[in-house]
């Protein structure tokens, strides 16, 4: 019984720390200056977990612009290796209201998901491109349909896994962006 105790002390004091470290470097977040290439990667109630972090990391590795977070509460920025800091972020309530922003600002909008039918490899990405990647379980919070300027795109896969995990193929469109848009 005391083992059990020591475990669930244990716990929460490992969340209080990943919740001091988010509000602290989301505050220093307020300073982070865009990346060098003019992406943006808008993540659409995720899990506020392990992903997010490493999504953070790999959009400061591949220059995004900024991410935006829908609905996504305080998670640890520990595996994110001191990113989330420096992409900018944004937070939104709906993905409506990044969705309207997006247009304001003249981007492609562009959804992943391995149901749509173009693959990511066969398409050329505008140079101000929005992607959208969806809950890890349940995909986007919206219907497509709702919004036909949307493109759908999915990662080609050989394997017989049904999908990539999230933050995986965050970075694979990042590269696949950079790739077609060179900027060094």
């Amino acid at each position: 019984m005391l083992r059990q105790r020591k475990s669930k002390r244990e716990k929460r004091e490992a969340r209080d720390q990943a919740l001091l470290r988010y509000t602290k470097q989301r505050q220093r977040n307020l300073l982070a200056k865009p990346g060098i290439n003019d992406f943006i990667l808008v993540l659409d109630h995720m899990k506020a977990g392990f992903n997010v972090a490493k999504i953070f990391r790999s959009a400061e590795a591949f220059g995004a612009a900024e991410v935006h977070l829908i609905d996504i509460g305080p998670f640890d920025p520990s595996p994110g290796k001191g990113a989330f800091k420096k992409v900018p972020a944004k937070f939104y309530d709906s993905f409506e209201q990044s969705y309207q922003e997006l247009v304001k600002r003249d981007y492609k909008i562009v959804a992943l998901s391995g149901d749509c039918e173009h693959l990511s490899t066969e398409s050329l990405l505008d140079r101000r491109t929005a992607f959208v990647l969806g809950h890890e379980e349940w995909g986007h919070s919206f219907e497509m349909s709702d919004y036909p300027d949307i493109s759908c795109l999915a990662i080609p896969q050989l394997g017989q896994v049904e999908s990539l995990n999230v933050a995986v193929a965050a970075s694979i469109m990042m590269y696949e962006y950079v790739r077609q848009h060179p900027s060094r």
